[in-house]
């Protein structure tokens, strides 16, 4: 079964607003055994959205719609659907009376201009009532099979409307059922993964399909089945595989962030985590922080830029930062094992490096050194992200990646300790490409 989506509204082509209806619809679609291959946003035009909605009728089998339903002149969604399937309108009762009934829970009276959204067709149509606002929606049938469903462009009016009312009727019309996983993985990018499981990215069912952020590379395992329970089957098998051969660089399945992993280990362990970062300015903390529950396990986050503040807050010495610099392995060590001890956590992770987009103590933007201390032992990493002299987010962003990462893979080892500690006096950095494929390599004898 092929379905498209067609987003209506002058204010999205022109970008005032986020077209986040058609995100959360692909993938709802899909979880329905829906395939998507054409996905259109048109202005409020009626002749523009009718010849899109004939276009979409006679190559696809579901067509969803959103926005176009308000009472206003420029709300044309519906009549342009019905003239394009040849269908007349009319004034609905239930409908006008449950517009009615909206206004007057409010303290308010229809005005005159709302009629226009109780007007559907008399045949070859199902009314979705919406208990949200003034617009229900409809799924109007074309001649030839096709269903055209129309609702609000409100995400929180849309998305309810659907799992009501739009949901079921489509999942009685689709003759599959699709069931996804995501399989998280940490330090190898999309081009090593082709050389390490070149045979998944060539499957057909389950489908193995990469999606990538700064240093993380996210497999979407994808199965059909005609019931969700046979395609768990046969997407569960193949994340087991995926799993065993990637070894520690896998972060989770369906975990939905490596920050969700982190912040899930140490409530697992018992233990809290600090954090002192220059260049990331609290890049670091604000993701773990944003994850629900994160105020058990993280204690203190500090953005210590200033030499000064380095020295005071993280007692990283002076000698250190004269001989060897504010970005080096060396402070990144002092720091890590500063803001453990002034927090008094488990564990301390730390950052410093050149953003950019200019050097900076003649180091190249790009450059940076996270540093993970448990009391005990003590880990560095040093990262040197390319072309960073005007990607200064790019920095920042794999600088955090890697630190979370760091941080996960540690707890993941507990009570064994990690392999690569250093000495924090004369550290020995690790280089995170190395480091991750070389426990992809132990996992793996």
């Amino acid at each position: 079964m092929k379905a498209e989506i067609i987003a209506i509204g002058t204010e999205l082509l022109l970008g005032n607003i986020l077209n986040t209806n058609a995100q959360y619809l692909s993938q709802e679609l899909a979880a329905l055994g829906y395939d998507m291959y054409y996905q259109s946003v048109v202005g409020d035009n009626f002749d523009r959205v009718k010849a899109c909605i004939s276009q979409a009728v006679d190559r696809s089998n579901a067509v969803i719609i959103t926005g176009g339903l308000g009472p206003t002149p420029d709300d044309l969604s519906k009549e342009a659907a019905a003239e394009a399937l040849g269908l007349e309108l009319f004034e609905d009762e239930e409908s006008i009376k449950a517009i009615e009934g909206y206004f007057k829970k409010s303290g308010r009276t229809m005005a005159e201009a709302n009629r226009k959204q109780a007007l559907f067709p008399k045949e070859r149509c199902v009314i979705f009532p919406n208990g949200n606002g003034t617009a229900p929606g409809c799924a109007m049938t074309a001649e030839n099979g096709s269903v055209v469903i129309l609702m609000p462009g409100v995400p929180y009016e849309m998305k309810l409307m659907f799992e009501a009312h739009a949901k079921p009727f489509l999942a009685k019309r689709s003759n599959k059922t699709l069931v996804s996983r995501n399989v998280l993985v940490a330090g190898i990018g999309e081009s090593m993964l082709t050389t390490i499981i070149p045979e998944y990215f060539e499957m057909t069912d389950p489908t193995v399909s990469p999606y990538c952020k700064p240093g993380l590379v996210t497999l979407r395992v994808t199965a059909a089945a005609e019931s969700a329970e046979k395609a768990a089957e046969k997407c569960d098998k193949t994340v087991k595989e995926l799993t065993e051969i990637l070894g520690k660089n896998v972060c989770g399945v369906d975990c939905g962030s490596i920050e969700n992993a982190v912040v899930g280990l140490l409530k697992e362990k018992g233990l809290h985590i600090a954090t002192a970062e220059s260049c990331t300015a609290g890049k670091i903390s604000a993701a773990i922080t944003a994850v629900s529950g994160a105020s058990g396990v993280f204690d203190f986050g500090a953005s210590t830029y200033s030499n000064e503040m380095k020295q005071k807050l993280l007692g990283v010495k002076s000698e250190t930062l004269e001989k060897f610099g504010a970005v080096s392995a060396e402070t990144a060590c002092q720091m890590s094992a500063g803001i453990r001890k002034y927090a008094n956590s488990d564990i301390g992770l730390s950052v410093t490096g050149v953003a950019g987009p200019g050097q900076s103590e003649n180091k190249p933007a790009g450059l940076v050194y996270i540093s993970l201390c448990d009391g005990e032992h003590t880990w560095v990493v040093r990262l040197m992200v390319g072309n960073a002299q005007n990607d200064r987010e790019r920095v920042r962003n794999n600088a955090v990646t890697v630190a979370l990462d760091l941080a996960r893979r540690y707890l993941e080892h507990l009570p064994k300790v990690m392999d690569g500690h250093t000495d924090p006096d004369s550290p020995a950095p690790l280089n995170p490409e190395e480091f991750c494929l070389g426990m992809l390599n132990m996992q793996n004898q």
